[in-house]
């Protein structure tokens, strides 16, 4: 029997990106949609799959998020939750071993000041249980610098430059970058994007699994899960884009 007998359909799953999807980017979500996914909820399975750590979805999403939704994804569903309860873990350091993981923070550390930037924070690198997040501005810029980041790299391509060289002097291992949000890009091990929430699910047999997302094109932090042969896909530009489909889609 499934765990969610009590739902309209019980064996439809619906996946949220966090950031342009559910919340403008790092801010937090509007009533319109925490009232639209409460009545979606009596009606399907609900979760999001985030790159971040939970503290910062908690920021985002409002400190009751365990019990908001059915499952929680954080870093990818590296860390997950099903009914608020915490499901088994996974870890980029032991993954990748101390000596490759030093080599790679040095490298990126030397690259970051070997570039031309009109401003520069703090927290360039922060580490996570799953992927490094790098961010060439700094992850403590406010949201005036991150939109002028955002339009200086669309610009200059800082991110997407840094990515090539990354790739070229990490060659040998198998890793996947990512970039996402306004300022930053991921690097986990290839396989751990955000499909890997779905290994999460599988035993309880939906039928269907829509994912929403704004970064879907390649390269986008959206992208695999978008285009996994597993999900419905559905790309969207903001909270408001999502909350006008959800109404279309079922009915709300």
């Amino acid at each position: 029997m499934s765990s969610f007998a009590n739902k309209e359909k019980p064996d439809v799953l619906v996946l949220f990106d966090v950031d342009g999807t559910l919340t403008p980017a790092r801010l937090t979500i509007s009533d319109e949609v925490k009232e639209t996914l409460k009545a979606l909820r009596k009606k399907v399975v609900i979760g999001f799959v985030g790159g971040s750590d939970l503290s910062k979805q908690v920021e985002q999403l409002g400190p009751t998020v365990l019990a908001d939704f059915d499952y929680c994804f954080s870093e990818n569903g590296l860390t997950a939750y099903k009914h608020g309860e915490e499901l088994a873990t996974q870890s980029f350091i032991n993954w990748i071993g101390e000596e490759e993981y030093n080599k790679l923070v040095v490298f990126a550390l030397k690259y970051l000041s070997s570039i031309e930037l009109p401003k520069r924070r703090g927290t360039f690198i922060e580490f996570r249980n799953g992927m490094i997040n790098i961010s060439p501005i700094g992850r403590n810029a406010s949201t005036e610098e991150r939109n002028e980041f955002e339009a200086y790299d669309k610009q200059h391509h800082i991110r997407a430059k840094f990515v090539q060289a990354l790739k070229q002097e990490f060659s040998h291992l198998k890793l996947t970058y990512s970039i996402g949000g306004q300022i930053s890009f991921d690097v986990f091990p290839t396989g751990w994007d955000k499909t890997y929430c779905l290994q999460h699910v599988e035993k309880e047999g939906f039928k269907e699994i829509h994912f929403f997302g704004d970064k879907t094109f390649e390269g986008g932090n959206d992208w695999e899960i978008y285009n996994d042969s597993r999900t419905i896909g559905h790309s969207v530009s903001c909270p408001e884009d999502t909350v006008k489909i959800l109404k279309e889609l079922f009915d709300l």
